[in-house]
Formats: structure tokens, sequence, C-alpha cells
């Protein structure tokens, strides 16, 4: 069975409380997870959902949500962040082509934690000078790279993938190769899911 998929865009304020957990909590079921960067903004921008960023009195309660949440689980966060996130495209691409060379999922949890504990947001300069030489990237490589025509594709391809498979938001996973569930509050249902529906040993997920 494949791995199950984890959709996220950096970018997701919710999706913070997914990425610093996700690996263990797959790890402590004997699951695999292959993490799927694509351009939920995209999604959302057409089907006219655009939840926090002119809504105040629901932007306050997401952070606020969000604090609790963190706590919950026993993670530090310090909000509200900067948001929505100024280099979103950027960042994304980044992540992408990180999937594609193998350093995706500590660039994702690093440029989170830079957000959500450090206050940097992620994709910025100050965020990526942090992140990628402890990750043994080159700045100025990374940067040309993911600016490249192959790299705006290839998260054009998986946005559009994500659009035919009906994924609306992020953080979703796909369980099971075909069960999808949407929202960190999803995460353990939809590993248990995935862990006991045949889900379980396969060894392909890419960091």
């Amino acid at each position: 069975m494949k791995a199950m998929e984890f959709w996220f865009s950096v970018g997701s304020t919710y999706s913070y409380l997914s990425v610093m957990r996700l690996s263990e909590l797959a790890e402590a079921r004997g699951g695999s997870v292959d993490w799927r960067p694509f351009n939920v903004r995209e999604i959302m921008v057409e089907m006219d959902n655009v939840p926090f960023a002119t809504k105040p009195a629901k932007a306050a309660y997401m952070w606020r949500d969000i604090e609790r949440r963190a706590a919950a689980h026993g993670l530090p966060v310090k909000v509200p962040a900067t948001y929505p996130l100024p280099q979103f495209e950027e960042v994304n691409r980044i992540a992408t082509l990180a999937r594609q060379e193998g350093w995706c999922v500590p660039f994702v949890r690093e440029s989170y934690r830079s957000w959500f504990q450090d206050r940097v947001p992620a994709g910025t300069p100050e965020s990526l000078a942090a992140i990628l030489p402890g990750l043994g990237q080159d700045v100025a490589r990374v940067q040309a790279r993911a600016d490249e025509p192959a790299i705006h594709a290839a998260l054009g391809a998986a946005t559009d993938e994500a659009r035919a498979r009906g994924i609306f938001g992020a953080p979703s996973f796909v369980a099971a190769g075909t069960e999808m569930f949407w929202g960190d509050d999803r995460l353990e249902e939809a590993l248990e899911w995935h862990t006991t529906r045949g889900g379980a040993h396969d060894a392909a997920g890419r960091g």
C-alpha cells in the first residue's frame, strides 16, 4: 500500500500543529507519510474562501485556538504570527524542490518553527538563511532552482492533482489510498484509518 499522503501548504496556520507532530505520530503507529506541497491559496481563491485575512474576529479565534491546541500537544507557539505569508509561493516552490531532492520534511518543520516559534516568517531571506545551511543547502542555489520553470510547473501540477482529487484545504490527509481527512484535528483519525486499512508498512514515503 502507498504511504499516507500529507497535503500541505507552508502558509496554512493550523498546519503548524500537524507539521510538528506528524513524523513522530506516524512512526509510533508504524506508518509512512508522503509529504505533498501544493498551492492551497489558489484553490481557496477559486472557491471564494478566504477564511481569516479579512475577518478579524475569526482570525482572533484562530490564533487563540492554535494557542490552546499547541499547549495541549506540548508545542511552543508565539501568536499572532505574520499572516498571510508574504513569500507564500516562493516557500512552497522550495518545499517542492526539497521534496524532489529528499529534504522536504526537515525544511518544512524548520520553516514552521521559524514562523511560529521565532516569529521569523517562513520563506523570508532571514528564515532561509537560518534554516538552509543547517540542512546542508546553499541558499543561493536553492532560491535559483526553486524559481526554475520546472519547479513552478511541478507545484502547479501538484495543485491540479489536489484540485482533481477534491482536496480543498490544508492540512489534508489521504489515508489508505483514497480516504480524505481535512484538518489537524483529523490527523490521529487519518493515521488510525491508514494503519488499520493496509497502508502501514509501505516504506516509500518521501522525506
